[in-house]
């Protein structure tokens, strides 16, 4: 749907491989079968670190793993001393600081926040995708002002992403986009922004943004797939709206995809709470049936108990789907603006040919062992 939000100048080359940008739109689940560093880049547990509107998680990606980052520095005798971040206090222009817990009145209880950033830029975000972090002695040390004599070595340790990172991974994506149309390289174009849709999506699903995903903590297990997947599923095609408009320009990236998390965020507690009710008044051997799919009988809410939350929602879930159908097109307008407006009339020609990371995917996919939290539940 998001095809139809674009100008004439790139409407034609999405809409020609419109069959390619729906059937590759769940890579990135796929890709949840592959390596253990997908699964987090679908969600953000935000509610874990606080309450709404979540002032403690910086919107900035290295000031968020540097908050909830440790410093474990090893000492020749075998013990290990620690320096955990508690908290970014703001200050006037550029005297930002960053304060700790320490294990030992050796290390400092509060550094100045820029050459700390610059230090994580440097030496740990390379890392990121590495199974353990490990930073130079000597450059830590002299940051810290701290005798670098009888320091092994000096790992970090990440406590802040395995509860999600999404609003962060979509900044980076709309940047490999817009890196993708400057390329002209059809195939880069049609993958990512396949994929980043996907995860826009995903954005604007309330149960994507709260440590209670799959209800269990409320006793709603099966609530992610009844939102997200059940109810389109029964309701989209027929009745939902899809004409929302000409994509817009995205001025500001990164308040955009957080006023999407935070939107989704505002109704978890009407998602929860009201298919909690329901679940409570309506008849329980009327809440789920059995339907053939793919020659298998499978358990799911019934077409009536479905409909009964639909309507219960006032329209929720519509208006989540409209507003992800307008914010996929926007930021693909958006990359391709910021790339130059390149012409993609001579692209038009060249069909797309499954690459090896699309066969690993499928590969990996077909295995059926997800790596990482389960998508829902």
């Amino acid at each position: 749907m998001a095809v139809f939000t674009l100008p004439q100048e790139m409407m034609p080359f999405f809409r020609h491989h419109l069959e390619y940008l729906t059937d590759h739109a769940v890579d990135p689940d796929k890709r949840r079968y592959a390596t253990k560093h997908e699964a987090v880049r679908h969600y953000i547990d935000i509610d874990h670190w606080g309450t709404y509107p979540f002032p403690e998680v910086p919107r900035d990606w290295t000031d968020a793993l540097l908050r909830y980052g440790e410093l474990q520095f090893i000492r020749d005798q075998g013990d290990t001393l620690f320096l955990r971040s508690t908290k970014i206090v703001r200050g006037r222009s550029r005297a930002d600081t960053v304060r700790f817990q320490v294990s030992d009145p050796s290390l400092p209880l509060a550094l100045p926040l820029l050459p700390y950033r610059k230090f994580w830029q440097s030496h740990v975000l390379p890392q990121y995708y590495e199974d353990e972090w490990r930073v130079p002695v000597d450059t830590i040390t002299r940051l810290l002002g701290v005798s670098a004599v009888g320091i092994r070595e000096v790992k970090v340790v990440d406590h802040f992403s395995e509860y999600g990172i999404i609003p962060y991974h979509l900044e980076r994506v709309q940047q490999e986009l817009a890196k993708a149309f400057e390329s002209k390289n059809p195939a880069t174009i049609l993958r990512v922004a396949a994929e980043f849709g996907h995860y826009i999506g995903d954005a604007h699903v309330p149960l994507h943004t709260t440590e209670n995903y799959n209800g269990a903590m409320t006793n709603q297990i099966g609530i992610h797939a009844f939102w997200e997947s059940r109810l389109p599923e029964l309701f989209a095609d027929e009745t939902y709206d899809n004409y929302v408009g000409g994509a817009a320009y995205i001025a500001d990236k990164k308040k955009f995809f957080w006023d999407a998390v935070l939107s989704s965020h505002a109704l978890v507690d009407s998602v929860l709470k009201v298919e909690k009710r329901l679940s409570q008044t309506y008849p329980g051997d009327q809440q789920y049936c059995f339907e053939e799919r793919l020659g298998r009988s499978v358990r799911t809410q019934c077409e009536a108990y479905a409909a009964a939350y639909h309507k219960a929602m006032g329209g929720m879930v519509e208006a989540r789907w409209r507003a992800a159908i307008m914010a996929i097109g926007s930021a693909w307008f958006t990359a391709w603006v910021d790339a130059g407006q390149p012409d993609l009339r001579p692209l038009l020609g060249k069909d797309y040919v499954e690459d090896a990371e699309a066969e690993a995917l499928n590969k990996a996919y077909q295995a059926g062992e997800a790596k990482g939290r389960p998508h829902e539940g």
